[in-house]
């Protein structure tokens, strides 16, 4: 497995100092817009906020009360949208896998050019499509954040216990099955 799998953390404590030049953004950008996409539909769109700007402040705003103690420090606010197609089936699954691909490809070129990228689901989605003027068909399912590791010593101490938590995954075996289902892969 690449070290970027194994470097990747959700972390909270973020730099409020910090900031992310834009190539590295767009960087970051371009890897969901690189994302593999049924059909070649392109659903994925993206809303990004920069600290400091409108976009960022309204993000900001429609966080839930677990994420506004630490995601207003992120250098950037990334709302990943998809198609809204509760019609078609197969449009809106797929639309949510495509996005879920492009988070994580966005997440995995956040660590390698050195930052912290954390989704968030935990967002009113109503309030951004309002305040944002996402259009009748679009659906914003994740915000990631995306800045710089804060010294632990400099962030609220809830914030600082959970990122030092050990990470952990269940094993290999329960979660890959061969032959039939619960019987592990080898």
């Amino acid at each position: 497995m690449h070290e970027l799998f194994e470097k990747r953390w959700s972390a909270r404590g973020l730099d409020l100092t910090a900031t992310i030049p834009s190539d590295d953004l767009i960087a970051v950008l371009d890897a969901g817009r690189w994302a593999p996409t049924w059909g070649a539909t392109q659903p994925v769109r993206f809303v990004v906020g920069v600290r400091g700007d409108e976009t960022f402040t309204t993000l900001t705003g429609v966080l839930s009360r677990g994420n506004q103690p630490w995601a207003p420090a992120a250098a950037a606010l990334v709302l990943v949208c998809t198609r809204n197609e509760p019609d078609d089936d197969k449009a809106h699954t797929y639309g949510a896998v495509d996005l879920g691909i492009a988070t994580a490809q966005m997440i995995i070129q956040a660590v390698a050019l050195g930052y912290v990228a954390h989704p968030m689901a935990g967002f009113d989605s109503s309030a951004a499509i309002e305040r944002l003027e996402i259009p009748a068909g679009e659906r914003p399912l994740v915000l990631l954040a995306i800045g710089t590791l804060a010294d632990p010593s400099t962030v609220d101490e809830k914030i600082a216990e959970k990122d030092s938590r050990e990470r952990t995954r269940l094993p290999l075996e329960q979660v890959a099955y061969a032959t039939r289902w619960g019987h592990p892969f080898r």
